[in-house]
């Protein structure tokens, strides 16, 4: 699960379509751990220093640890009373880097077949921008993700992952030694958040950030797509006819090709 820092002050966006996660880019690779209020259409610095605008999520555990640091992934429920209640599926954005970067000495690289291999839901962390934690916060059980490998040298959307577990905190945020630690998070008030996907799809030919933004020209169906307007956000909403959209151009793409989407683990 596809870059986060220290907190930045809170942007003053405008929200595209938001799916609410931002790693610019759920995700990159590992070590012990760390991995961005939506309305529906929208390394390693001095911990003074603010963040940009947004970034995905990283990876800070090794890739064989399926568990948020003290806890188990088991012990953390679907559905957070506090998340807010939608209609229906909600679609997203989340990027994660796939190429290796390191971050506060850790490799935060995270693709989309390593959340392929994993056995349980695997954690979005290290998402240290208010605008992504925000859409993230907005997500419920069953909305589904494209993944988008971000920050690499042919970045686009990847393939498509499901919200399995509501958000929950981020304790890496509070765990010195991780890639994106903020010691202004605390447990009795924590910062940022964080929520659980798993893998459905990886694409037979991914859909890059040129065809996107040819999508996006004025009268494209992506034309108001919140990923292609505010670009270094790491978590952002994907409208029902955006995502329609896309879906079919995966499919056709992957028609012409002869080839067919993966469903199945790795």
């Amino acid at each position: 699960m596809s870059q986060p820092q220290p907190p930045p002050q809170p942007p003053q966006e405008s929200q595209q379509s938001k799916q609410s996660k931002g790693k610019p880019p759920k995700k990159a690779s590992q070590a012990p751990k760390s991995k961005s209020a939506a309305t529906p259409a929208a390394t390693a610095s001095p911990p003074a220093r603010p963040l940009p605008a947004s970034k995905s999520k990283s990876k800070s555990k090794p890739k064989d640890d399926h568990h948020d640091s003290d806890v188990d992934v088991d012990d953390i429920p679907a559905v957070n009373p506090e998340a807010p209640r939608h209609d229906g599926e909600w679609y997203w954005l989340m990027k994660a880097e796939p190429e290796t970067r390191l971050e506060n000495g850790i490799d935060v690289r995270f693709s989309i077949d390593d959340l392929r291999a994993k056995t349980k839901p695997e954690g979005w962390d290290g998402i240290r921008s208010f605008a992504a934690r925000n859409h993230m916060r907005n997500m419920n059980a069953g909305d589904k993700a494209f993944f988008y490998h971000s920050n690499c040298k042919e970045p686009g959307i990847v393939g498509i992952m499901e919200v399995v577990k509501e958000f929950s905190e981020d304790r890496t945020a509070r765990q010195p030694g991780t890639p994106y630690y903020d010691p202004s998070s605390t447990k009795d008030k924590p910062k940022w958040s964080l929520v659980h996907v798993e893998f459905r799809k990886k694409f037979a030919v991914q859909i890059g950030l040129k065809e996107l933004r040819d999508l996006g020209k004025p009268g494209g169906p992506l034309e108001t797509m919140q990923m292609l307007k505010q670009s270094r956000l790491s978590v952002s909403r994907v409208s029902t006819e955006e995502w329609r959209a896309l879906c079919e151009l995966a499919d056709k793409k992957a028609e012409e090709a002869g080839l067919k989407h993966e469903t199945g683990k790795l």
